[in-house]
């Protein structure tokens, strides 16, 4: 079998199931020849070996049982930084670069700040964090010591030395005043949930995914913590789901926060909420 023929076999395959069956299968009809997808248009009629034929099809058979793509290729690339991941780990996904972006517009661009970036998962956010803003001081926690493995592989890829990693239940070990900016991407998704039993969701850890009865329990924890290791004017920043923004500026009301906000992804959705404790403020009100 060629190129284009294992190619078209795989989307026809995988269309049922998947609206990316054409892609999925360009992606990893590439990665098990160690090419790049452009190689598979120029070389249609290339035929395939018999062991990358056998690799492929194990891949697609894979895909068709609703393994993500990304954990089949063992990466993805968030804020322009291909990542490794596992099933350890949350797939970065672009709506979190809304939280980089956010992040990054509070951070003077020389700050020493002292950074968190909470349930880090793969790393994604603190390491973007610490390549955008290198004088600042990047801690990345996370409760699974499987997850900070990885998270640490990628850090010193990318950012070495530039990031400590703490296995942690989110600020628990942290003293007062420990930080000026705490980013997370917590789960927020509602046990019971039935969007956790579809497509490539099902394949993600679930402790990374889902938060209690309404979705919000690691939000309110989160919440309840950082006033003590905030300085004060320090910033709180919070991915949520998209209905979830007035819930979210309730928890931050209540916990005393100030210049609450919630920001939009790039599909319009909302997406950051964000705080600030009261005092002196570091960087932008």
């Amino acid at each position: 079998m060629n190129i284009r023929d294992a190619i078209n076999s795989a989307a026809q395959r995988l269309a049922a199931t998947h609206e990316t069956a054409r892609l999925d299968a360009e992606l990893l009809l590439a990665h098990v020849l160690g090419r790049p997808r452009t190689y598979l248009y120029a070389w249609p009629e290339r035929e395939l070996d018999a062991d990358s034929a056998a690799a492929f099809e194990s891949l697609v058979a894979r895909r068709a049982g609703g393994e993500p793509v990304a954990y089949l290729l063992g990466g993805r690339e968030f804020w322009s930084r291909a990542l490794a991941v596992t099933p350890a780990t949350l797939i970065p996904r672009p709506d979190t670069e809304r939280l980089v972006e956010a992040a990054l517009e509070r951070i003077p661009t020389d700050a020493t700040w002292q950074v968190a970036d909470l349930g880090t998962g793969s790393g994604a956010i603190a390491i973007a964090l610490a390549a955008e803003r290198p004088a600042c001081t990047l801690i990345a926690t996370d409760r699974s010591a499987a997850a900070l493995a990885v998270a640490s592989s990628n850090a010193g890829r990318h950012v070495p030395g530039r990031v400590a990693f703490v296995c942690a239940d989110w600020l628990a070990p942290f003293r007062e005043g420990a930080f000026d900016l705490i980013a997370a991407n917590p789960p927020y998704v509602a046990q019971g949930d039935p969007h956790l039993g579809l497509g490539d969701v099902r394949f993600e850890p679930v402790g990374a995914l889902a938060a209690g009865p309404d979705g919000l329990d690691a939000i309110r924890r989160i919440a309840g913590q950082a006033p003590h290791c905030l300085r004060p004017g320090g910033w709180l920043l919070l991915e949520h789901g998209f209905d979830q923004a007035a819930a979210v500026a309730k928890v931050l009301d209540a916990r005393g926060f100030l210049d609450i906000t919630c920001l939009r992804d790039a599909a319009g959705q909302p997406r950051v909420s964000l705080g600030r404790r009261p005092g002196g403020a570091p960087g932008l009100a």
